[in-house]
């Protein structure tokens, strides 16, 4: 192998946990770095999900990080600062120009214009997210999506749906490969107890973005007729959906067992993750849910949705409902509830199958031989 590739990436918001996007574009540049290859991340100036501003002093060992200007307006801060990455991974000393989700690849044809080998990774198909549904923002998406097709020398999907879609739709062949987990450490209740009164077992879990898609309104009302003690705690911030996260609020006031605790990272998240009776992941639309994959690496009893991109992942080892069926998922819920050795059996098995199976060493191997062939 020619040793230190340069490759540029961009398509994150920066290297952090705030979406299923972030966490990939960091594990890929840090074991990328490690292996000799040289990395720079074009990442979005601004605000964080949270509302902090962000933090630009957090380093990585080989990865060169630069912020891009950005417009921090609804709708513009994507395209603003994919666009100047865009401009300066053109213009730069690059072998690779690697691009994640299908707004950014609207800009697939300027890297490649100046001769650069361009590799797109589409994350879930996004126009259909439901704050893209109308206006510039879903025709941007959808442009970015043919662009992709039209100038990436690779396109990566996450799923075997999307796989399919791409084929079906363009007839372009794309290359599967999932996402990985990493094994983690086990944590005992500590803040959760404290800020939350959670204890070991006694909450079932949503973590992840407040958005239409992901199927929380579903949840609420399926538990409200849920017979427990146990609570629900719905853990994320809203993305450009503070509406919707008023409506959620709304639709538990009357349900004191439904706890909202904002977006969650660190210690704390460990924490919900690790002690959760089960995780749900009620969703409507993914790309390939990565908290899904967390979740089960800690040894959780999952309950999803059957959409492909849930059922793929989690194949026998996990608790299914329909989609959208707000009855089915209250009979699996209260079935979760009133049988725990069933919980306990599918939590004896979460761990180990899915970190066997989604490995991010693998990805990483699978991705660099895209950057190479010729």
């Amino acid at each position: 192998m020619k040793n230190k590739w340069a490759v540029a990436m961009f398509g994150q918001k920066r290297l952090s946990r705030e979406g299923g996007i972030e966490i990939v574009v960091k594990e890929l540049c840090t074991r990328m770095a490690r292996d000799g290859y040289k990395i720079t991340c074009y990442n979005r100036s601004g605000h964080h999900v949270s509302g902090a501003e962000y933090d630009k002093k957090i380093e990585y060992k080989g990865i060169r990080q630069k912020y891009v200007p950005t417009i921090e307006k609804k709708g513009l801060a994507a395209v603003s600062s994919s666009f100047f990455a865009a401009v300066y991974s053109a213009f730069g000393k690059y072998d690779v120009v690697h691009i994640h989700a299908e707004g950014p690849a609207f800009f697939t044809w300027l890297p490649k214009m100046f001769g650069k080998r361009v590799i797109v990774t589409i994350h879930g198909i996004d126009w259909q997210r439901e704050k893209w549904k109308s206006g510039f923002g879903s025709k941007f998406i959808r442009q970015g999506e043919k662009n992709a097709v039209k100038y990436a020398d690779e396109i990566i999907v996450l799923s075997k749906g999307v796989q399919d879609y791409f084929k079906k739709t363009y007839g372009r062949e794309t290359k599967f490969i999932p996402n990985g987990v990493n094994r983690p450490q086990i944590q005992t209740a500590d803040l959760i107890t404290k800020m939350f009164g959670l204890t070991k077992d006694s909450y079932i879990l949503f973590l992840g973005r407040l958005v239409p898609e992901k199927g929380i309104q579903y949840l609420i009302e399926a538990f409200k007729n849920v017979r427990t003690d146990k609570k629900l705690v719905i853990a994320g911030g809203s993305s450009d959906t503070d509406s919707f996260m008023k409506e959620l609020k709304e639709l538990a006031k009357d349900d004191s067992r439904i706890i909202f605790t904002g977006f969650v990272q660190g210690k704390m998240l460990d924490e919900l993750y690790s002690n959760a009776y089960i995780y749900t992941l009620p969703s409507d639309l993914e790309g390939m849910p990565l908290s899904l994959l967390e979740a089960m690496s800690y040894g959780n009893c999952c309950l999803v949705s059957d959409i492909p991109e849930c059922a793929e992942v989690v194949e026998d080892r996990a608790l299914i409902f329909r989609k959208s069926d707000v009855d089915e998922l209250r009979e699996k819920l209260q079935d979760a509830c009133d049988y725990p050795e069933k919980v306990e059996m599918l939590k004896k098995q979460a761990a180990d199958f899915i970190c066997k199976k989604y490995n991010w060493d693998d990805v990483v191997e699978e991705t660099e031989k895209l950057y190479r062939r010729k």
